[in-house]
């Protein structure tokens, strides 16, 4: 049994849903799982196994940030997951984007710790497994959800006093900063520490907030719940499909 998510082989389903928020682990289970059971409240890290669409499914907080957040990866790769999808918020970097987008990662900048350790701080371009990206497009397409197909960046800090920073990713082409999916596609790429073959990393984000030239805008709390609920659907077909 992992020390962080009190769980064994077989509580989790395959496919686990990440995220950040563990209420929000929570809110998923409750509004879209059937037959839920709670199977990990170790540290406050929320985790649910239900089904959905008659497909077993998991989901699991992660807390914020990559160092928390890579032991919840691990330890999920301990318990036999498979495919892990990162569902979160970000700020927004392009001048084209509106509060409540959906964007699908493609890659993840490293600007952390966490994912360079991981990799030696050998070069390294933490990418997300293609067949969870090619799902969420056709699902999302199928939905009707528009959505931003590109890099992303991972920060180690949320309050940046790195004067000029998001100006200088966005002028790059990156679509949006996070916390948490460098570590996530590096550590599915890698197998975790067991170097387990097969293990797929995706991450699907909601713009909760814009920054684009020094402009701080930020979602209400109700289009935040609408838009979270968008992305949740588009993230279930995503990794309950065969």
């Amino acid at each position: 049994m992992p020390i962080h998510l009190r769980a064994e082989p077989g509580d989790y389903a395959d496919a686990v849903l990440l995220p950040g928020d563990p209420l929000r682990a929570k809110y998923i289970a409750e509004t879209y799982f059937d037959d839920v059971t709670q199977v990990n409240e170790e540290r406050g890290l929320l985790g649910y196994t239900g089904t959905w669409e008659g497909k077993r499914v998991s989901v699991q907080g992660t807390g914020m940030g990559c160092p928390g957040a890579t032991i919840v990866f691990e330890e999920l790769i301990q318990l036999g997951c498979k495919r892990l999808m990162r569902v979160g918020t970000c700020g927004g970097l392009q001048s084209h984007h509106a509060l409540g987008d959906l964007v699908v990662a493609l890659s993840a900048v490293p600007a952390d710790a966490t994912a360079r350790h991981l990799v030696a701080e050998e070069p390294h371009c933490p990418t997300a497994s293609w067949e969870l990206i090619h799902s969420a497009v056709h699902a999302a397409k199928e939905l009707g959800q528009p959505m931003h197909v590109g890099p992303i960046v991972t920060s180690d800090v949320f309050y940046n006093p790195s004067e000029g920073q998001y100006e200088r990713w966005s002028s790059r082409g990156v679509l949006a900063v996070e916390m948490e999916a460098a570590a996530l596609f590096t550590v599915a790429a890698i197998g975790g520490i067991g170097k387990v073959q097969g293990i797929q990393g995706g991450c699907l984000l909601t713009v909760s907030d814009i920054v684009v030239e020094g402009v701080f805008t930020r979602i209400t709390d109700d289009e935040l719940r609408a838009a979270v609920d968008r992305m949740t659907r588009v993230a279930l077909m995503t990794v309950t499909s065969d």
